[in-house]
Protein backbone atom coordinates (compact mmCIF):
# COMPACT_ATOMS: atom_id res chain seq x y z
CA UNK A 1 0.00 0.00 0.00
CA UNK A 2 2.82 2.42 0.88
CA UNK A 3 4.43 1.75 -2.50
CA UNK A 4 1.19 2.58 -4.30
CA UNK A 5 0.81 5.77 -2.31
CA UNK A 6 4.35 6.77 -3.27
CA UNK A 7 3.67 6.09 -6.96
CA UNK A 8 0.47 8.12 -6.85
CA UNK A 9 2.33 10.99 -5.19
CA UNK A 10 5.11 10.94 -7.80
CA UNK A 11 2.55 10.99 -10.61
CA UNK A 12 0.70 13.84 -9.00
CA UNK A 13 -2.49 11.81 -8.66
CA UNK A 14 -4.62 12.98 -5.78
CA UNK A 15 -6.24 10.31 -3.67
CA UNK A 16 -9.96 10.65 -3.00
CA UNK A 17 -11.13 11.08 0.59
CA UNK A 18 -12.58 7.56 0.49
CA UNK A 19 -9.22 6.11 -0.51
CA UNK A 20 -7.48 7.88 2.35
CA UNK A 21 -10.10 6.98 4.94
CA UNK A 22 -10.55 3.84 7.01
CA UNK A 23 -13.31 1.31 6.47
CA UNK A 24 -16.56 2.55 4.91
CA UNK A 25 -18.94 -0.23 6.00
CA UNK A 26 -20.88 -0.31 9.27
CA UNK A 27 -22.87 -3.27 10.59
CA UNK A 28 -25.49 -2.40 13.23
CA UNK A 29 -26.90 -5.11 15.51
CA UNK A 30 -29.95 -4.40 17.66
CA UNK A 31 -30.55 -5.48 21.23
CA UNK A 32 -33.30 -7.31 23.10
CA UNK A 33 -36.89 -6.05 23.15
CA UNK A 34 -36.26 -4.12 19.91
CA UNK A 35 -35.53 -4.54 16.22
CA UNK A 36 -33.23 -2.98 13.66
CA UNK A 37 -35.54 -0.05 12.87
CA UNK A 38 -34.32 1.71 16.01
CA UNK A 39 -31.01 2.33 14.25
CA UNK A 40 -32.67 4.56 11.64
CA UNK A 41 -31.38 7.92 13.00
CA UNK A 42 -27.84 6.55 13.14
CA UNK A 43 -28.06 4.93 9.71
CA UNK A 44 -29.33 8.17 8.16
CA UNK A 45 -26.34 10.12 9.45
CA UNK A 46 -23.83 7.46 8.44
CA UNK A 47 -25.22 7.13 4.93
CA UNK A 48 -25.21 10.91 4.52
CA UNK A 49 -21.53 10.84 5.46
CA UNK A 50 -20.70 8.24 2.82
CA UNK A 51 -20.86 4.99 4.76
CA UNK A 52 -22.57 1.81 3.61
CA UNK A 53 -24.80 0.58 6.41
CA UNK A 54 -26.04 -2.94 7.07
CA UNK A 55 -28.68 -3.58 9.74
CA UNK A 56 -28.90 -7.06 11.22
CA UNK A 57 -32.42 -8.26 12.04
CA UNK A 58 -31.53 -11.09 14.39
CA UNK A 59 -34.65 -12.94 15.60
CA UNK A 60 -33.81 -13.13 19.34
CA UNK A 61 -35.20 -16.67 19.33
CA UNK A 62 -31.91 -18.26 20.41
CA UNK A 63 -28.21 -17.52 20.79
CA UNK A 64 -27.37 -19.66 17.76
CA UNK A 65 -30.05 -18.01 15.62
CA UNK A 66 -28.80 -14.54 16.53
CA UNK A 67 -25.23 -15.49 15.69
CA UNK A 68 -26.30 -17.02 12.37
CA UNK A 69 -28.23 -13.90 11.36
CA UNK A 70 -25.26 -11.69 12.17
CA UNK A 71 -22.76 -13.92 10.37
CA UNK A 72 -24.94 -13.78 7.27
CA UNK A 73 -24.69 -9.99 7.15
CA UNK A 74 -20.98 -9.96 7.97
CA UNK A 75 -20.35 -12.36 5.10
CA UNK A 76 -21.50 -9.72 2.60
CA UNK A 77 -20.50 -6.51 4.36
CA UNK A 78 -16.75 -6.61 3.79
CA UNK A 79 -14.34 -4.72 6.09
CA UNK A 80 -16.51 -3.04 8.69
CA UNK A 81 -17.13 -1.48 12.04
CA UNK A 82 -19.35 -3.84 14.04
CA UNK A 83 -21.78 -2.05 16.37
CA UNK A 84 -23.97 -3.66 19.01
CA UNK A 85 -26.65 -2.30 21.33
CA UNK A 86 -27.49 -3.95 24.64
CA UNK A 87 -27.81 -7.74 24.16
CA UNK A 88 -25.99 -7.42 20.85
CA UNK A 89 -22.82 -6.71 22.79
CA UNK A 90 -22.75 -10.46 23.43
CA UNK A 91 -23.06 -11.11 19.69
CA UNK A 92 -20.37 -8.71 18.52
CA UNK A 93 -18.00 -9.99 21.21
CA UNK A 94 -18.41 -13.54 19.91
CA UNK A 95 -18.15 -12.68 16.20
CA UNK A 96 -15.90 -9.65 16.28
CA UNK A 97 -12.69 -11.63 15.82
CA UNK A 98 -13.55 -12.22 12.15
CA UNK A 99 -10.90 -10.61 9.89
CA UNK A 100 -13.45 -8.35 8.22
CA UNK A 101 -14.34 -6.73 11.54
CA UNK A 102 -11.83 -3.93 12.07
CA UNK A 103 -13.27 -2.31 15.20
CA UNK A 104 -16.12 -2.68 17.68
CA UNK A 105 -18.57 -0.17 19.14
CA UNK A 106 -20.63 -1.09 22.20
CA UNK A 107 -23.72 1.10 22.70
CA UNK A 108 -25.31 0.59 26.14
CA UNK A 109 -24.12 -2.97 25.70
CA UNK A 110 -22.66 -6.00 27.38
CA UNK A 111 -18.89 -6.43 26.89
CA UNK A 112 -18.46 -9.95 28.23
CA UNK A 113 -15.27 -11.87 28.81
CA UNK A 114 -14.82 -15.50 27.78
CA UNK A 115 -17.17 -17.77 29.75
CA UNK A 116 -19.47 -14.98 30.92
CA UNK A 117 -23.19 -14.81 30.24
CA UNK A 118 -25.56 -11.87 30.07
CA UNK A 119 -27.45 -13.35 33.00
CA UNK A 120 -24.39 -13.66 35.21
CA UNK A 121 -23.35 -10.09 34.43
CA UNK A 122 -26.82 -8.79 35.31
CA UNK A 123 -26.76 -10.72 38.58
CA UNK A 124 -23.35 -9.28 39.42
CA UNK A 125 -24.57 -5.68 39.12
CA UNK A 126 -28.38 -5.63 38.79
CA UNK A 127 -30.01 -2.87 36.75
CA UNK A 128 -32.56 -0.51 38.26
CA UNK A 129 -35.28 -1.66 35.88
CA UNK A 130 -34.58 -5.37 35.98
CA UNK A 131 -37.85 -6.31 37.68
CA UNK A 132 -39.86 -4.95 34.75
CA UNK A 133 -38.47 -7.73 32.51
CA UNK A 134 -41.13 -10.46 32.75
CA UNK A 135 -42.17 -13.67 30.97
CA UNK A 136 -43.78 -13.13 27.56
CA UNK A 137 -44.78 -16.76 27.05
CA UNK A 138 -43.08 -19.52 25.11
CA UNK A 139 -39.91 -19.30 27.17
CA UNK A 140 -39.24 -15.69 26.22
CA UNK A 141 -38.98 -12.39 28.08
CA UNK A 142 -40.06 -8.84 27.42
CA UNK A 143 -40.38 -5.51 29.23
CA UNK A 144 -43.75 -5.01 30.88
CA UNK A 145 -45.43 -2.50 28.55
CA UNK A 146 -46.78 -0.57 31.53
CA UNK A 147 -43.22 0.06 32.70
CA UNK A 148 -41.50 0.31 29.32
CA UNK A 149 -41.36 4.10 29.10
CA UNK A 150 -39.81 4.37 32.56
CA UNK A 151 -37.44 1.40 32.56
CA UNK A 152 -36.44 1.16 28.90
CA UNK A 153 -37.17 4.36 27.00
CA UNK A 154 -37.09 7.26 29.46
CA UNK A 155 -36.73 10.56 27.63
CA UNK A 156 -37.99 9.19 24.32
CA UNK A 157 -41.11 11.01 23.03
CA UNK A 158 -44.23 9.49 24.58
CA UNK A 159 -45.77 8.28 21.32
CA UNK A 160 -42.49 6.70 20.20
CA UNK A 161 -41.97 4.97 23.55
CA UNK A 162 -45.52 3.62 23.43
CA UNK A 163 -45.06 2.17 19.95
CA UNK A 164 -41.74 0.66 20.97
CA UNK A 165 -43.47 -1.00 23.92
CA UNK A 166 -46.19 -2.64 21.82
CA UNK A 167 -43.85 -3.63 18.98
CA UNK A 168 -40.99 -4.94 21.12
CA UNK A 169 -39.44 -8.28 20.18
CA UNK A 170 -39.22 -10.75 23.09
CA UNK A 171 -35.94 -12.56 23.62
CA UNK A 172 -35.50 -16.23 24.48
CA UNK A 173 -34.80 -16.48 28.20
CA UNK A 174 -32.26 -19.23 27.51
CA UNK A 175 -30.10 -16.77 25.59
CA UNK A 176 -29.10 -15.13 28.84
CA UNK A 177 -27.31 -18.37 29.80
CA UNK A 178 -25.23 -18.51 26.60
CA UNK A 179 -21.49 -18.26 27.26
CA UNK A 180 -19.23 -16.33 24.92
CA UNK A 181 -16.17 -18.24 23.70
CA UNK A 182 -14.29 -15.27 22.22
CA UNK A 183 -13.47 -11.84 23.66
CA UNK A 184 -13.08 -9.91 20.42
CA UNK A 185 -12.51 -6.65 22.32
CA UNK A 186 -9.13 -8.01 23.39
CA UNK A 187 -8.03 -8.12 19.74
CA UNK A 188 -9.64 -5.10 18.08
CA UNK A 189 -9.94 -1.34 18.68
CA UNK A 190 -12.99 -0.91 20.88
CA UNK A 191 -15.32 1.96 21.75
CA UNK A 192 -18.16 2.16 24.27
CA UNK A 193 -21.08 4.52 24.80
CA UNK A 194 -22.59 4.48 28.29
CA UNK A 195 -25.99 6.05 29.07
CA UNK A 196 -25.81 7.54 32.53
CA UNK A 197 -29.46 6.78 33.32
CA UNK A 198 -29.58 3.28 31.85
CA UNK A 199 -32.11 1.11 33.72
CA UNK A 200 -31.65 -2.05 31.60
CA UNK A 201 -27.90 -2.51 32.09
CA UNK A 202 -26.44 -0.89 35.18
CA UNK A 203 -24.13 1.98 34.14
CA UNK A 204 -21.63 0.83 36.77
CA UNK A 205 -21.51 -2.58 35.07
CA UNK A 206 -21.02 -0.89 31.70
CA UNK A 207 -18.17 1.18 33.17
CA UNK A 208 -16.56 -1.95 34.61
CA UNK A 209 -16.78 -3.84 31.32
CA UNK A 210 -15.55 -0.89 29.26
CA UNK A 211 -12.63 -0.37 31.63
CA UNK A 212 -11.68 -4.03 31.53
CA UNK A 213 -11.80 -3.96 27.73
CA UNK A 214 -9.85 -0.70 27.61
CA UNK A 215 -12.59 0.74 25.40
CA UNK A 216 -12.47 4.38 24.45
CA UNK A 217 -15.57 5.50 26.32
CA UNK A 218 -18.16 8.24 25.95
CA UNK A 219 -20.78 8.79 28.67
CA UNK A 220 -23.99 10.56 27.73
CA UNK A 221 -27.06 11.59 29.72
CA UNK A 222 -29.98 9.39 28.82
CA UNK A 223 -31.66 6.00 28.98
CA UNK A 224 -31.07 2.62 27.36
CA UNK A 225 -32.03 3.52 23.73
CA UNK A 226 -29.38 6.23 23.79
CA UNK A 227 -29.10 6.05 19.98
CA UNK A 228 -32.53 7.73 19.77
CA UNK A 229 -31.54 10.49 22.21
CA UNK A 230 -28.04 11.29 20.95
CA UNK A 231 -27.76 10.01 17.36
CA UNK A 232 -25.20 12.61 16.28
CA UNK A 233 -22.83 11.85 19.13
CA UNK A 234 -23.08 8.10 18.64
CA UNK A 235 -22.67 8.35 14.88
CA UNK A 236 -19.51 10.38 15.56
CA UNK A 237 -18.14 7.56 17.73
CA UNK A 238 -18.87 5.03 14.98
CA UNK A 239 -17.21 7.23 12.39
CA UNK A 240 -14.16 7.64 14.60
CA UNK A 241 -13.97 3.86 14.90
CA UNK A 242 -14.14 3.63 11.11
CA UNK A 243 -11.56 6.34 10.48
CA UNK A 244 -9.05 4.77 12.85
CA UNK A 245 -9.50 1.28 11.36
CA UNK A 246 -7.49 -0.11 8.47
Amino acid sequence: MKTLLTVFALLGIALSPLAEAGVKNVVLVHGAFADGSGWRPIATILEHDGYTVYVVQEPLTSWDADLAATRSVLDRAGPCVLVGHSWAGMIITELGDRPSVRSLVYVAAFEPDIGETAGSLQEKTPPAGGKSVVPAGGGSLYVNPAEFARDFAAGVPKATAHFMSISQVPIAAASFDAKVTVAAWSKKPTFAVIPQQDRQINPDLERFMAGRAKSETLELPGSHPIFLLHPKEIAAVIEKAAETSK
